[in-house]
């Protein structure tokens, strides 16, 4: 029978988000009821509750998530009730062009569950990312939970769901930063952060942070930065150049999403360097570069979605290097909150006061 549980929901464009009563339907063919155990309060939550990704209201916002599975629906067989699990958007379809040629990290028609989620006048929402969970159980496609370790705490496998994968996806996967390689990262929040915790996991042996806060230069230094510039004092881009010999780094990490600091990273990086944009641009934002630089300089400039990462593969591996000691995603786990808080956890993120609040159920 279908479920009523609590949940944080976004009615109207830029309103602050309130606990619904929520409606969670039997899982169909395909289909998961996750019992969610905590819940990372990402960027992208507050975009939907401003609009920033569509006009689909209401929102059941939350995705970096993770849970334990308590119903499956018909044709269910990788996860079965009781296991533990991460939450995807990215449950891969195997059929379109990019799975096809072999590179599912790319798939173009990923897979949601077929039902809505409800409030309980009837009223449909439309779950962030695919996904919901904001809420004590959501409803998902199958494909979108990824069984990991249950020894690992559930504040920290969540957040593999999203900002932190996108952030060590996009120096590994991306980037591909190998051993002794250099490496600046221009943004040292959560999704910065990850990219300098995946550079010292791949081997790098200069990872220099760049920001305009000075506290979050801090975090980055706990994150495994060998050097830190601080571009309000002075071009980061001669300051990044003046600790790589004059030449500037093999791979820039773009995690901010603004024209300003894309030029930035542009410039920042050695000849046959590669740029990989993270952070998010909005829609009206552009960029001009002088083609002859473009030409010259060679390498790539490349974005990285979500890390460009199979969850299949890289949320287990990750999750059993942090078990090893090895990837100290603790570290992003700023504070610890109830579900009645989501709101006052955004203005905080807003003011860069955390690098992630974590809701727990």
């Amino acid at each position: 029978m279908p479920q009523q549980v609590r949940g944080v929901v976004s009615l109207k464009k830029g309103d602050p988000v309130s606990v619904e009563t929520i409606v969670i339907p039997d899982p169909g063919p395909g289909e998961a009821v996750v019992a969610v155990q905590a819940c990372g309060v990402c960027h992208t939550d507050l975009h939907y509750r401003e609009g920033g990704i569509n006009d689909e209201f209401p929102f059941l916002l939350g995705h970096e998530a993770a849970g334990i599975v308590e119903a499956v629906g018909e044709g269910v067989t990788d996860v079965a009730p009781g296991d533990f699990v991460i939450l995807n958007w990215r449950a891969v379809c195997g059929n379109c062009r990019a799975c096809r040629r072999g590179e599912p990290w790319y798939c173009f028609t990923t897979h949601n569950a077929a039902q809505k989620m409800t409030l309980t006048s009837g009223q449909e929402l439309s779950a962030a990312l695919g996904i919901g969970a904001f809420v004590e159980k959501t409803l998902v496609h199958a494909g979108q939970c990824t069984k990991v370790n249950p020894a690992a705490k559930p504040e920290v496998a969540g957040l593999l769901g999203c900002g932190v994968m996108a952030g060590i996806g996009a120096a590994i996967n991306t980037g591909k930063v190998g051993r002794g390689d250099s490496i600046a990262v221009i943004g040292c929040g959560g999704v910065g952060n990850a990219a300098i915790a995946g550079a010292r996991l791949a081997g790098a042996s200069t990872i220099i942070a760049v920001d305009i806060d000075d506290t979050k230069l801090a975090w980055a230094k706990d994150f495994g930065a060998t050097h830190t510039v601080n571009s309000r004092h002075g071009d980061p881009v001669e300051q990044v150049r003046e600790l790589t010999g004059g030449f500037g780094t093999d791979v820039v990490v773009e995690a901010v999403g603004r024209p300003e600091t894309y030029r930035q990273a542009f410039f920042m990086r050695d000849l046959a360097g590669t740029v990989v944009l993270v952070g998010v641009p909005t829609p009206q934002m552009t960029v001009e570069l002088p083609l002859l630089e473009i030409f010259g300089r060679g390498g790539a400039l490349k974005s990285s979605w979500y890390g460009d990462c199979l969850p299949s593969r890289d949320f287990p591996m990750l999750i059993d290097l942090h078990l090893q000691g090895r990837l100290p995603l603790e570290k992003f786990v700023t504070e610890k909150i109830g579900l009645d808080d989501v709101e006052k956890a955004f203005h905080r993120m807003e003011g860069g006061e955390v690098l992630r609040s974590v809701v727990i159920l």
